[in-house]
């Protein structure tokens, strides 16, 4: 008795109302996984790759596609074996894309060429770092740095090849850089793309290689590099210094030189975006009574005049004493600095008394605590005349 079919939908886990874009991405998922060269000797894995096949054949194709829901797995009772694949009319479904997705990843190519290509290409960017302080970030600094470049080779002028000698054209791929291979499928002979694996796609191979640079046609040479940073520059951002890279090749130019700037923490100062931020102690007598204090800022110290009567945690702006703007060197952040009253945690007897005084004249709050803590005494009194014991403040 013949296996009855699973529904084409189920199948492929599709709705019935999903396009075209749908279903060929559940069918290029499901073929991937259950493919036979992934699944070698897996018989179910192989039934589920030819379930799927069958599916994607009819639901890829509008016609079969339009059959299929009109009168079901009766429409095509006539094209197929028991199995259902074996003499199921393939026509119309569109397998080349996905099958060179399949063979790309299983064979490490692409359908589509995955050969480098033989005509000029820039070459590698290379990173590195530098390190700078504060200051420096801020009105910006040329530094010099030491890197292991690659040159082209003198002997050898970039060829590879001994002097006297050039490089050969590739037999392998006769000097495409590329090669075809191909592989059986259920759907017949599958062709596949490649870089050629003698030449690396270049299309040349090295017979005699050069013995300074062994065959490479560069380099490593020690070069100093002077790099300019500019003023407002954050922790983290890069300069980049054009054809400073790894060489390119087949006469492309050379890649960039990508410096990333890491900034130095500052004992008293803090960045966020454009504005400097710090805090700045000011004594008690000058909070009061009014004064001035010292601000240190990435220009220098600056007189500041502070009002009588100021609070403790009290900001103040100093316009344009921040960080240059990266995009407008004429425009510079501010500076905000956090006022906080400093209390003095030693005193002589005759500063204590003054203080003292000085309470007394301002609101008598030291006494007042006392009052308090005399009221709290007499009210633990109990009734038997008995004195309870004192609240200390």
């Amino acid at each position: 008795m013949a296996e009855q079919k699973r529904d084409y939908y189920e199948v492929l886990g599709v709705e019935k109302s999903a396009d075209d874009a749908a279903i060929k991405k559940a069918y290029r998922a499901l073929a991937k996984k259950y493919h036979p060269d992934m699944n070698p000797g897996d018989a179910e894995a192989e039934k589920k790759f030819k379930e799927a096949s069958e599916a994607y054949a009819v639901l890829s194709d509008p016609e079969k596609r339009r059959q299929y829901d009109q009168y079901g797995h009766a429409a095509f009772d006539g094209a197929g074996g028991a199995g259902g694949f074996g003499g199921f009319d393939f026509s119309g479904a569109d397998f080349g894309d996905i099958f060179g997705d399949i063979f790309g990843d299983l064979f490490g190519g692409s359908r589509r060429g995955g050969a480098r290509s033989s005509g000029p290409m820039k070459g590698a960017n290379i990173r590195t770092s530098v390190r700078i302080s504060f200051e420096e970030a801020v009105f910006g600094v040329d530094k010099e740095i030491e890197l292991t470049l690659k040159d082209e080779c003198t002997s050898c002028h970039g060829t590879g090849a001994k002097p006297g000698t050039s490089p050969e054209t590739c037999g392998k791929c006769g000097g495409k850089g590329q090669v075809v291979f191909t592989s059986q499928s259920f759907f017949g002979t599958v062709r596949n793309v490649q870089t050629c694996p003698d030449c690396h796609g270049t299309g040349k191979v090295i017979k005699d290689k050069c013995p300074d640079c062994r065959g490479t046609g560069y380099i490593a040479n020690k070069k100093k590099i002077q790099v300019s940073i500019p003023a407002g520059i954050d922790n983290g951002q890069c300069v980049r210094i054009r054809d400073k890279g790894e060489p390119g090749t087949n006469g492309g130019p050379r890649g960039d030189l990508l410096v990333e700037v890491v900034v130095g923490r500052h004992p008293i100062f803090q960045r966020q975006d454009e504005n400097i931020y710090s805090t700045v102690p000011m004594s008690f007598a000058v909070a009061a009574l009014g004064g001035e204090i010292v601000i240190d800022t990435v220009d220098g110290r600056v007189i500041y005049e502070v009002k009588a009567g100021t609070q403790t945690d009290t900001k103040v702006r100093l316009k344009g004493k921040g960080v240059p703007s990266l995009r407008n060197k004429d425009v510079r952040g501010d500076h905000y600095v956090t006022l906080v009253v400093q209390v003095p945690d030693k005193l002589s007897h005759e500063a204590k008394e003054l203080l003292r005084q000085f309470d007394e004249h301002t609101g008598d709050s030291l006494n007042a605590a006392k009052n308090i803590s005399a009221d709290a005494s007499e009210e633990q009194t109990s009734g038997s005349g008995k004195k309870k014991k004192k609240f200390k403040f």
